[in-house]
């Protein structure tokens, strides 16, 4: 099984809704046995705590329940685990670098580099901001994990 691991800084907005919405790609496409997802945070203040209920609200509009999960900080382990670790904005990206064995840091991605819009710098932390962020993230990650699990599915690919 081929998993990807969703990056943010705290793991209540955008790297759950990025996990709840590829696992529900993954249900629509019968694909739950071939792949695998979990998402975590590059820092810990939030470990244990559910989504942000706005993103859980901006979620189930379109479809996705992602009540159950739980934020977590990003282990050593996750590295050699996920075939994939995609940071949600290059500052992830960074620090997730910054903690990857040397040998491993090509499974470090930036979520847009599987979008076709790329917008610099990642998906925007809807944190601070009002409804429409959030929407905006959601949109990003849509269109983002398709790429992902194109890059999953294709042949010697996954970073493993």
């Amino acid at each position: 099984m081929k998993k990807a691991l969703f990056v943010c800084l705290g793991n209540i907005c955008r790297s759950p809704s990025a996990e709840g919405m590829f696992r529900a790609l993954l249900a629509r496409r019968g694909l739950e046995r071939r792949f695998g997802a979990d998402s975590a945070g590059t820092s810990n203040w939030h470990a244990g705590a559910a989504p942000d209920p706005r993103a859980q609200a901006a979620a189930r509009r379109r479809g996705v329940d992602i009540s159950g999960l739980r934020a977590r900080a990003v282990s050593p382990e996750d590295f050699e685990r996920f075939d994939l670790v995609i940071g949600m904005d290059e500052n992830n990206v960074a620090d997730l670098l910054e903690d990857c064995p040397p040998a491993l840091r090509g499974r470090v991605r930036l979520f847009t580099d599987f979008t076709a819009s790329r917008p610099k710098g990642g998906v925007p932390d809807p944190y601070y901001g009002g409804p429409e962020g959030f929407e905006r993230m959601l949109d990003l990650i849509e269109e983002g994990v398709e790429g992902v699990l194109a890059h999953l599915e294709a042949p010697g690919e996954g970073g493993g």
